[in-house]
């Protein structure tokens, strides 16, 4: 800035720096500008030696460019749906300027640019005399000088970690003052020297119109002609390119995109306004036209014509950021996360955001366009709000063998700003919290890892397991051991049964295809929960804050209970489906610089988590889902698929599953709060159940569009019933028979009581019998009603079997002759119906056979 006083060391140490300055002009003169003229004494060669002596090499930066992101169209085509930046500026070829352009720039800035080696004496001197009058360093520069300045500017930009180093760019570069004001000048035009003997003037003219500033963020000649006049830098009319010529001397006074005014007068009042015509930009124009006509660059009508016309702006803004991907919003921001995270896009934040902002960058994503709109529709019968809870949704989908991020939606509007929370938001409902989301209750989706530590661990799927309600003791990380009551008394701390079943001794396959949760306790008695916790991570699940899902250990944990982002949960799901590869979330397929040349992209592994086996052993039992808890999910369309349903409380619904190509994963509840979505409707489904109307619509687009193939059959070792000893209860009462049973790992049922010599309520009969049983099978025991007599072995004449037979209670008794030659005539009993030793009651009739040498009809 000017100095308004100046002290008299002040006004020595600038005619000094004038008279050393001056000398150096001299040599400029004679080395560089007009070599016939000679410069000899002491002041002149001692410049040279400080002149020589200064750097002369400058390295241009690549301009500050925008970055785009891009998206796979419905045609296969990449589709630009967002880009940042900090300078808005389209990059122009020489050719694809109007030449008007240059001429204006020229007569108003450096009409000798074509004729001096890089500075322009007469300017410059002229603008040294001033610094030494007024201390400000402004004005004089030829046009490759002005370059040199842009250029150091841009160079110091490039590196600024925030706005105050972006403006002390600006002042090191440009307002400079004193001596050091100087020395610049002298570096300034040593640059320019240098730069005129590398590059041609139209390379320097067009870098310079490239580089320039044309006020607030846009840069550039291709960005000025599309912003102020909405069209290209070759379509620029003679007006048009006066006006932005004019405007490099003062970009933010000359500017015409406020209307209500760029600055204000000494007042205070706005000024340069559409309600004064932009004044000091038409006179800034006017000028430049003038200067133009002086030059011989335009005619006299042609300058009295293009003077006669108003400033009339045409604003074109160039939008960015993800407010304009439409439809991808909130994967724009996961991708733009993913860039500011991760070190493939600088070892540092500030060098991730400078890559963003100015690095020029074409990001290709992964984005399927098609899934992605298939996907928006679904997800829509969710409202994006609702007067009773924090409602929120979402759907996400990934490949399988890859982790690439195909769609990604949800109910509530985006809002970079970080919206009202009620209608709009900024929060990804999808991802974890360092990418702009956090997690929620994952519900019986999470009993997937028991299934699979379960098959870790050598069990099978078929393998019998108590998960009847009742006391369940499960150890912890710690050693040590929890109670949790399963049961459906509803009481705090106890676990209920879907549609409060008392649970059964059966399968794992088929506590997952029921989703038992008695059943999964009961197996976590086996495995614990942090090895399934543990399992988990494994898998690439963590807490949706990112941290370890086994740092506190709670049996109901393996019920799903932790938060957890859907976009971890779908690479889990993704793994199984690619036979235990778990290849992590990808968002950006390729990254190419400004110039064309890849760029490294965020390192994203795919490893084996899980042998081929268990994922196959996981996904037949998976596929029994379907026909269970998730018949309501089913696509019908005849491509093979597994999946997991999970409820948290009724305020939580998911629904996990895949094909051997996509996996899906849904969320619907509260984002907020703790309503209970059994209890509410929307689109005419209760909101406990309206997965099933995003969850297949989402995975059948996937399938038509990837297919999908049969899935491995499941390891014959991880789906054999295994066999073990089956006790004999018989002779025991009721609860000792059970307590028997079930401790051994049978389930039992009691039938009614039968006939029994022993007294009432002691086990007569048990199906199967003791000996070798598939483990865990169901035994059907019965007890003795009191009331049986076993049938005698009777002998002798008839008479003297229905004596025996009354001794021991049995009254009603017939007898049945037989004729047979030499048998006694009074008969020899040969049996009995019942037999001999069969239980019955003391009033079934038996029948006695009997053998006689002639039947009489008489017994």
């Amino acid at each position: 800035m000017p100095q308004k006083k100046r002290t008299a060391s002040g006004v020595l140490g600038g005619l000094l720096g004038l008279v050393g300055l001056s000398a150096v002009a001299g040599v400029l003169v004679t080395a560089t500008v007009t070599p016939a003229i000679a410069v000899s004494g002491y002041a002149a060669s001692s410049a040279i030696t400080v002149f020589d002596n200064m750097p002369s090499y400058l390295e241009i930066d690549k301009l500050m460019l925008p970055t785009q992101i891009y998206a796979e169209g419905q045609d296969g085509s990449d589709v630009r749906i967002a880009e940042f930046y900090d300078q808005n500026r389209i990059p122009a070829t020489f050719d694809k300027v109007a030449p008007v352009m240059y001429d204006a720039m020229l007569s108003s800035e450096d009409k000798n640019f074509y004729a001096h080696g890089g500075v322009d004496l007469v300017g410059t001197l002229s603008a040294v005399v001033n610094n030494a009058v007024g201390g400000n360093q402004r004005g004089g520069s030829s046009i490759t000088q002005q370059y040199v300045k842009n250029v150091l500017q841009q160079n110091c930009e490039l590196s600024a970690k925030n706005q105050e180093e972006v403006q002390n760019c600006y002042l090191q570069t440009t307002v400079a003052e004193g001596a050091e004001g100087y020395q610049r000048k002298l570096q300034e035009m040593r640059y320019a020297i240098q730069l005129e003997k590398e590059y041609s003037k139209d390379e320097i003219l067009i870098g310079y119109l490239n580089i320039a500033h044309f006020g607030g963020v846009v840069y550039g000649i291709g960005a000025a002609a599309q912003h102020y006049f909405g069209t290209t830098p070759d379509q620029l009319t003679i007006a048009q390119a006066a006006t932005i010529a004019g405007m490099v001397q003062e970009p933010n006074t000359y500017r015409i995109d406020r209307p209500a005014g760029s600055t204000n007068d000494s007042a205070g009042n706005p000024i340069n306004s559409a309600e004064d015509g932009y004044k000091l930009t038409l006179d800034r124009r006017n000028y430049v036209l003038s200067r133009m006509l002086e030059d011989g660059k335009i005619t006299q009508e042609e300058h009295d014509a293009a003077k006669a016309l108003p400033i009339e702006p045409n604003i074109t803004q160039r939008t960015q950021g993800c407010t304009t991907a439409t439809g991808a919003e909130f994967f724009c921001d996961y991708v733009t996360s993913v860039i500011k995270n991760d070190e493939a896009f600088g070892p540092t934040p500030e060098d991730r955001a400078a890559a963003l902002r100015r690095g020029g960058l074409r990001i290709y994503t992964t984005l399927d366009y098609e899934l992605q709109a298939t996907a928006r529709e679904a997800i829509g019968v969710v409202p994006g709000s609702v007067g009773y809870m924090d409602l929120g949704a979402s759907g996400i989908q990934l490949e399988v063998g890859t982790g690439r991020v195909l769609s990604m939606v949800q109910n509530r509007p985006y809002d970079a700003s970080g919206g009202d929370g009620v209608t709009t938001t900024a929060v990804n409902y999808n991802v974890r919290e360092k990418n702009g989301g956090g997690g929620h209750s994952a519900g019986s989706t999470y009993k997937v890892f028991s299934l699979i530590n379960w098959l870790e661990q050598g069990h099978s799927v078929n393998e019998m397991v108590n998960g009847r309600v009742g006391a369940k003791k499960v150890q912890t990380c710690d050693g040590q051991t929890q109670t949790v009551q399963a049961d459906n008394s509803e009481q705090a701390g106890h676990v209920g049964n879907f549609e409060k079943s008392n649970g059964y001794n059966g399968t794992v396959y088929n506590f997952t295809k029921d989703s038992l949760n008695s059943g999964f306790l009961a197996m976590a008695e086996k495995i614990t929960v942090c090895s399934t916790n543990r399992t988990a991570m494994k898998m690439g699940v963590m807490l949706g804050d990112g941290g370890p899902l086994d740092q506190t250990n709670f049996a109901y944990n393996v019920l799903g209970d932790q938060a957890v982002a859907p976009i971890d949960m779908a690479a889990a799901y993704a793994a199984i489906a690619g036979k235990g590869i778990l290849c992590a979330p990808k968002a950006i397929d390729r990254v190419l610089d400004a110039d064309g040349v890849d760029q490294p992209i965020p390192d994203t592994k795919c490893e084996r988590v899980m042998s081929e086996a268990v994922a196959a052993t996981a996904a037949y039992t998976l596929q029994g889902v379907m026909d269970g808890t998730g018949v309501g999910a089913k696509t019908y369309d005849r491509t093979p698929i597994f999946g997991k349903t999970g409820i948290h409380e009724y305020e939580h619904t998911w629904m996990d599953g895949a094909s051997t190509k996509v996996a899906t994963v849904v969320w619907v509840g509260n984002v907020m709060g703790k309503k209970k979505l059994n209890n509410y409707y929307e689109s005419g489904w209760v909101l406990s159940r309206i997965r099933n109307a995003i969850w297949p619509v989402m995975q059948r687009a996937a399938n038509a569009r990837y297919g999908g193939d049969a899935f491995p059959e499941p390891d014959t070792t991880l789906t054999k019933r295994s066999f073990v000893t089956l006790p004999s209860v018989i002779g025991m009462s009721v609860d000792d028979a059970r307590r028997t049973l079930e401790g051994a790992g049978f389930s039992v049922t009691v039938g009614d009581p039968v006939d029994g010599a022993e007294s009432a309520g002691t086990i007569v009969q048990q199906d199967p019998g003791a000996g070798r049983s598939a483990a865990g099978a169901n035994v059907t025991i019965r007890p003795s009603n009191g009331q049986g007599v076993a049938v005698p072995a009777v002998n002798g004449t008839p008479q003297d079997a229905a004596q025996q037979l009354r001794a021991v209670g049995i009254t009603d008794v017939e007898a049945v002759c037989t004729e047979k030659a030499g048998a006694p005539k009074d008969g020899q009993v040969t049996g009995t119906s019942p037999a001999a030793g069969t239980m019955i009651s003391r009033g079934t009739k038996v029948t006695v056979a009997y053998e006689a040498d002639k039947c009489t009809g008489r017994p």
